[in-house]
């Protein structure tokens, strides 16, 4: 009798292009709802400040993809030694404008610019970025729900919603404690009752936590760091980790990967998210969900 070979276990790779896709026409077809009702439709205003190529090419994608819903793009490219106070005057001007719903200021910002100060300036009900300090901190308190989230987690969970994966009560486990994924996207399943445990630099055993994680979330920024033999069986595995390596194999001369070994942790995860076409096309289509509710938000007073 032939003897049969034994099957290698692949992981299902979890689209987010094509979620990303399925996202951004339920989008559009109410971007057109509301244009037939108000007559009005969603702004989105993206401020640059120098010219980063990173940034500028976020940017660019942004704006691209406001055009496909139907949002209205207003672009504000600002020089590098532009100062805080014009940057602030801009901010304001944009607050008070009713055909911008929302206001996105790409980080990170010049050196000489104070950060949280730019963000704090920014209404509340135009947060689309959701890093407003207002809406962080009621997305920690129990029973408070902000006006916004911020757009990588948002799009995190909802790849896992919609790969029919469930959270409550699973252990997760998120790698990384930045202000932008980390801690935001932690305590955005500690709302959806995950046991939630945050690993970072200081962390003793990494491995051993996250081999325990029902859902992982790579948010490190260290390429391949977590390997196959840190995954559970069968684990959910979301990377936002977008690292450029060297490959002189390409034409750019690097190629992206994300914190997670990707092929080794496909022969154990049961979901895996690929870099690039994971988590990156879902961050853009919440930052354009984000702005369709504060359009609606803002047409409903």
């Amino acid at each position: 009798m032939a003897s049969s070979l034994p099957s290698v276990h692949s992981a299902k790779v979890i689209d987010g292009k094509a979620i990303a896709q399925t996202v951004r026409s339920e989008i559009a077809d109410e971007v057109r709802q509301l244009s037939e009702q108000h007559g009005k439709v969603p702004g989105l205003a993206v401020v640059i400040v120098g010219n980063r190529k990173d940034s500028q090419s976020y940017v660019g994608m942004k704006r691209k993809a406001c055009a496909e819903v139907g949002i209205k793009s207003f672009d504000l490219d600002l020089p590098e030694d532009v100062s805080q106070t014009e940057l602030i005057a801009k901010v304001h001007e944009l607050n008070a404008n009713p055909d911008v719903h929302g206001i996105l200021v790409q980080l990170p910002l010049p050196k000489h610019i104070n950060e949280e100060k730019v963000l704090s300036e920014i209404s509340i009900e135009k947060d689309v970025d959701g890093f407003h300090p207002l809406n962080i901190g009621k997305l920690a308190m129990k029973g408070r729900d902000p006006l916004f989230l911020p757009c990588t987690p948002k799009g995190c969970l909802e790849l896992l919603s919609r790969s029919g994966i469930s959270i409550k009560g699973k252990k997760a486990v998120v790698v990384g404690r930045s202000n932008i994924v980390g801690l935001p996207v932690s305590l955005l399943l500690l709302k959806e009752d995950a046991t939630v445990t945050i690993v970072h630099s200081r962390t003793s055993e990494p491995e051993k936590i996250v081999s325990e994680a029902d859902i992982v979330i790579a948010a490190a920024g260290q390429p391949m760091m977590i390997k196959g033999s840190w995954i559970k069986p069968g684990a959910a595995v979301i990377d936002v980790g977008t690292n450029a390596v060297d490959d002189q194999s390409r034409k750019s001369g690097y190629r992206l990967v994300g914190d997670v070994d990707f092929h080794e942790a496909c022969t154990v995860a049961g979901w895996i998210t690929p870099v690039p076409g994971g988590v990156g096309p879902m961050t853009v289509a919440m930052l354009l969900k984000n702005t369709l509710e504060g359009a609606k938000s803002a047409m409903a007073k």
